[in-house]
């Protein structure tokens, strides 16, 4: 997959493709059904398929002092497209400028001389340009103009309603994975660089790799079952392992993040990207009254994980 991040200079190999145009936070059955669309349009065009998004978030640059929503970093979004067969990733920097720009700039400056793209698919519920004064329809309508095809995708529903985002930060704050898992079609996961911390787990028999949850939603404090795919460094590879997310009321206050305890693993993991999936909430977090207590707690969070993840297989990667 190539990632393009600027539509003004544009190689002609990185032109023409068939898109889905969205942020795609968390890539979940909705957005899955929209970039099937554009497959199918790719397929048909002979044109490489390909994802227009946006980083930051614009959320991000219109209220950047609102708490942390996204459900996955940039990384694990090109990750996670990558898996999907993505071709292009037009990854363009939201801005001031960009969004300065009225519905028909937008889609003259970037969709069509841009990145000529041959045909856009966006959910029903899309908006664009200045004030979000863009709708679909109106798109449709640049598209005839300006020759670029457009395809309308209706909302995915599930069951009890519509597959979003919105719901499922709702379900990993309430510490329901799975049913997180079952609306984005894969695993919750945090992804990132093994940073550096108080290497207090060593101390207590429990080594962990730490890693930032800066700018995500914050799943429900406490110990999770997870899977950890390393995603680089010589320890590559897939290994089930138990997470501590949170403030660790243990040692004082602290900014959260997520300690990750591999089973059975020895080596350095410093600076390796992981990917650390979750597939059960256990506990929340405590504070106990000795050490001792602590580390009796970890070792039957240990067990328990293990059991989880040998018994059952998690239905979504």
């Amino acid at each position: 997959m190539r990632i393009i991040r600027d539509h003004l200079f544009v190689s002609p190999e990185d032109r023409g493709a068939s898109v889905a145009i969205g942020n795609f936070d968390g890539i979940h059955k909705g957005h899955r059904a929209v970039i099937d669309i554009a497959r199918t349009h790719a397929e048909r065009l002979d044109r490489p398929l390909g994802i227009l998004t946006f980083e930051p978030h614009p959320r991000q640059v219109f209220t950047p002092d609102s708490p942390p929503f996204r459900l996955m970093n940039a990384e694990a979004k090109a990750n996670r497209l990558a898996k999907l067969g993505i071709e292009r990733l037009y990854e363009i920097a939201f801005n001031r400028s960009l969004a300065a720009l009225t519905p028909e700039q937008f889609a003259r400056n970037v969709i069509a001389d841009g990145l000529d793209l041959s045909h856009v698919v966006v959910g029903a519920d899309f908006c664009f340009g200045k004030n979000r004064a863009g709708k679909a329809d109106h798109l449709t309508a640049f598209g005839a103009q300006m020759g670029f095809g457009v395809t309308i995708a209706p909302l995915l529903q599930a069951n009890d309603g519509a597959v979003s985002s919105t719901r499922i930060r709702a379900a990993l704050s309430e510490g329901r994975p799975r049913d997180a898992a079952a609306m984005l079609g894969h695993l919750h996961r945090i992804e990132g660089a093994v940073i550096r911390g108080d290497q207090r787990g060593r101390d207590l028999g429990y080594p962990t790799a730490n890693m930032s949850i800066a700018g995500l939603h914050p799943p429900k404090f406490g110990v999770y079952a997870v899977k950890v795919d390393v995603l680089s460094g010589p320890h590559k590879g897939t290994y089930p392992a138990v997470s501590s997310l949170g403030v660790r009321p243990m040692f004082g206050v602290n900014q959260p993040n997520i300690e990750t305890y591999l089973f059975d693993f020895k080596g350095d993991l410093y600076g390796t990207h992981l990917s650390v999936a979750l597939v059960e909430y256990l506990r929340g977090e405590e504070r106990f009254d000795s050490l001792a207590a602590l580390i009796a707690q970890m070792d039957a969070d240990s067990a328990r994980a293990r059991a989880i993840l040998s018994h059952t297989t998690p239905p979504h990667v």
